[in-house]
């Protein structure tokens, strides 16, 4: 095995009893009314271009991407748009959805795929097919990827393209399933990315626990490298396991410790999950938007964890029952990983585009209302792998002191996992740095 890379200080070996074991998928139930929103992504809301009482089919555009940060929203059942809602986020964001009832047939849904050669186009037009289908970042917050394009376009330096196949957080298993179940589509979608930034090389970033996942990609690398004549190169990097290796920052730390012990030259790094490559690659290859989102859905509160592949639009209610239901009322619901994941308000919110988990946590995981006080134990400190100290940051930002720097903060969690007190350590710093960048 080649050496193993991993980042200096800090982190933890994350291990949740309550999230999916294996990576085996259940596709879930079609949901008689989709609620599909039109902001599922950073910038604005989609501009809804159907009207209610319409009839929509599979895949239909009906909402277009209004400048930066937006992308195109497509119907995901064939059906007639009943209604609009509404809701506010945690944050206060108001967001809009078609919700639309399923009716008639689908266009695509156990259909054969008619499938187009991609090799031959230009980078100019797999970045409008990428930006047509609404292909945006699926694990990091929905940035579209035709902006990223857009913007390595402009770049000087030679581009690596880096897919983090880094399992450091167990509720990243269902990118883990997409690797076990769609592994050519993810490389193919790899190559098709590279040609559309003109990525010099492409590497593999792979937790070194995954040997079966390492073997795979590098058969299947090979595979489609004879049967396309692909001439970009590969590199398979083994990475640590320790949370928060998936975190762009410490991947590049170790990348570019990479880079130094081989000698390698990785210039400008683009990072993406295998979950969004697999989504390129229906864009350019099959022409079709995101309709499924693979998502493990369970937490404290669900009777059983399990790996869906869910249509977008889908009430985290409905994945909550096919678990098996609710065996109490929860006392929080996170959409992502319980560590670093966005709080929902009721059952209600549906999948989107970036819902890579979905939990419902009892009162005894979520620190319940009792207010306590700073121990002074430095556990936050000796696990924080910026080097930060949380401890004298929190207490900054709570106290009314002048106000810190907290911008090398970016909200990996582990801070509040460590916390005996359970003080919202990583929430309250994080938050502060978010607000900095305004």
């Amino acid at each position: 095995m080649r050496r193993m890379y991993s980042f200096p200080r800090g982190g933890f070996v994350f291990e949740d009893p309550y999230a999916p074991r294996g990576v085996s998928i259940e596709t879930a139930f079609l949901p008689v009314f989709s609620v599909i929103p039109l902001i599922q992504h950073t910038g604005n809301k989609a501009y809804p271009i159907v009207f209610i009482g319409e009839y929509v089919k599979e895949g239909m555009l009906i909402g277009r991407g209004q400048g930066p940060g937006s992308a195109n929203i497509h119907a995901t059942v064939p059906g007639k748009v009943v209604r609009m809602a509404s809701w506010k986020t945690v944050d206060g964001v108001v967001n809009d959805a078609l919700v639309v009832r399923m009716e008639g047939s689908f266009e695509r849904l156990g259909k054969k795929e008619t499938v187009y050669p991609w090799s031959d186009l230009p980078p100019s037009e797999l970045q409008r097919l990428i930006a047509e289908h609404g292909i945006v970042e699926l694990d990091a917050g929905g940035r579209p990827i035709a902006d990223i394009l857009s913007a390595l376009n402009m770049e000087k330096d030679a581009i690596t393209l880096v897919i983090r196949c880094v399992f450091d957080d167990p509720w990243l298993v269902a990118d883990r399933a997409i690797c076990e179940e769609r592994i050519k589509e993810i490389v193919e979608g790899g190559f098709i990315t590279a040609k559309a930034c003109d990525a010099k090389n492409i590497v593999y970033a792979v937790s070194y626990t995954e040997k079966r996942l390492i073997d795979n990609i590098q058969k299947t690398v090979k595979a489609l490298q004879n049967l396309h004549s692909l001439p970009t190169p590969i590199a398979v990097v083994p990475v640590g396991n320790r949370y928060p290796q998936h975190n762009q920052r410490e991947l590049e730390l170790v990348l570019r410790e990479y880079e130094k012990k081989e000698n390698a030259v990785l210039g400008c790094l683009f990072m993406t999950s295998p979950s969004t490559l697999s989504a390129i690659h229906d864009a350019v290859k099959l022409h079709k938007p995101i309709l499924d989102r693979y998502i493990a859905v369970g937490g404290s509160a669900v009777k059983t964890s399990k790996v869906f592949k869910a249509r977008i639009g889908t009430r985290l209610r409905d994945l909550f029952e096919q678990c098996g239901g609710l065996i109490a009322p929860p006392a929080r619901i996170v959409i992502g990983s319980p560590l670093a994941g966005r709080a929902v308000l009721d059952l209600d919110e549906p999948v989107t585009k970036t819902s890579y988990a979905a939990l419902a946590l009892l009162e005894k995981d979520v620190g319940g209302t009792v207010s306590r006080s700073c121990i002074d134990c430095g556990e936050c400190r000796a696990i924080c792998p910026t080097g930060l100290d949380p401890e004298l940051l929190y207490k900054q930002l709570t106290c009314g002191a002048e106000r810190p720097s907290v911008l090398e903060c970016h909200g990996c969690g582990c801070c509040e996992v460590v916390c005996p007190s359970r003080l919202p350590v990583s929430t309250t710093i994080y938050t502060a740095a978010k607000e900095s960048h305004i």
